[in-house]
């Protein structure tokens, strides 16, 4: 089975407390509770008003890095709020990492909220990613598994994985891959991404719309088709078409960029397929992805 990595170090509420009261003494009163995670991070609740994020690999502690690096500033005159680190932890003799404090933000992940009803997040989801597409400096990080590149250099894995799947979509999955890899390239200056804008990595509103973007440690410069691959990972054809209209009326894209961004949608769909089989939600969401893909 495909299964979520193991852990290399177990974060417990008490290491928690240890690390606040050593490096955020103010912080340290506040009750700690487990709040969930990932494969990159455990987050624990802070009082009522923040959360905290420790790596649970060490893969994961550059992208953090990184994120601690940058997305304060990228972050700062956005009108989404953001999980943008208000803390800077270190590592020390109890915990081998960087991690950070962050703003907790109200509302439900947008992956628990069926595909149908997520339209609401469409125009600020786009509105959110014309303002955070802007031009990243030379120094800006590059994404360790191709995210913002070139769709070619991920040829092989989509190929391997889409054959693996087996499915009767899976030649007209390939029809569509094969589309969006010859798509002419992305040839103007590097953007900055979000780089993993799936639904688990928003919130969304209980009475609808965007609460806010979460999860930052893919992020990157490149093609910005990497990102408005969302109109396939959240959206059925009718919030697509909202997204897709509020995109271009900040930014008018090409036809070339939609391609690459459906073929984005492909690689990320393909491999939340593959590699969930212990998360029930996340399997689902991949199979989504590739069914729609395939209704346009």
């Amino acid at each position: 089975m495909a299964v979520m990595p193991e852990a290399e170090v177990t974060v417990e509420p008490g290491l928690v407390v240890a690390l606040l009261r050593a490096q955020a003494p103010d912080l340290a009163h506040l009750p700690v509770r487990l709040a969930g995670g990932g494969w990159d991070n455990t987050l624990f609740r802070l009082g009522e008003d923040l959360v905290v994020r420790l790596p649970r690999r060490k893969i994961a502690e550059p992208l953090m890095v990184a994120e601690q690096q940058w997305l304060p500033g990228l972050a700062a005159d956005l009108s989404v709020p953001t999980s943008a680190p208000v803390r800077i932890g270190h590592p020390g003799s109890t915990y081998p990492w960087h991690w950070s404090v962050c703003r907790w933000i109200d509302g439900i992940t947008g992956v628990s909220v069926p595909r149908r009803d997520r339209e609401s997040a469409a125009v600020p989801l786009a509105r959110f990613l014309a303002e955070f597409h802007r031009p990243a400096p030379a120094d800006a990080p590059v994404s360790p598994v191709g995210r913002g590149g070139p769709l070619e250099a991920r040829d092989d894995v989509v190929r391997a994985r889409l054959a693996v799947l087996g499915t009767p979509a899976s030649p007209r999955l390939l029809e569509v891959w094969e589309h969006s890899v010859a798509a002419p390239a992305f040839a103007d200056p590097p953007l900055w991404l979000h780089g993993d804008l799936h639904p688990a990595n928003t919130v969304l509103r209980p009475e609808g719309g965007l609460a806010g973007v979460v999860d930052f440690g893919d992020l990157c410069a490149g093609d910005p088709a990497t990102d408005l691959a969302v109109a396939w990972l959240h959206f059925d054809a009718s919030g697509r078409s909202a997204f897709r209209a509020e995109v271009e009326r900040h930014r008018p894209t090409n036809a070339a960029t939609w391609d690459r961004a459906r073929g984005w949608a492909v690689s990320m769909g393909s491999a939340l397929v593959a590699s969930s089989d212990d998360a029930p939600a996340m399997l689902e969401l991949g199979r989504g992805i590739l069914a729609e893909v395939l209704c346009d």
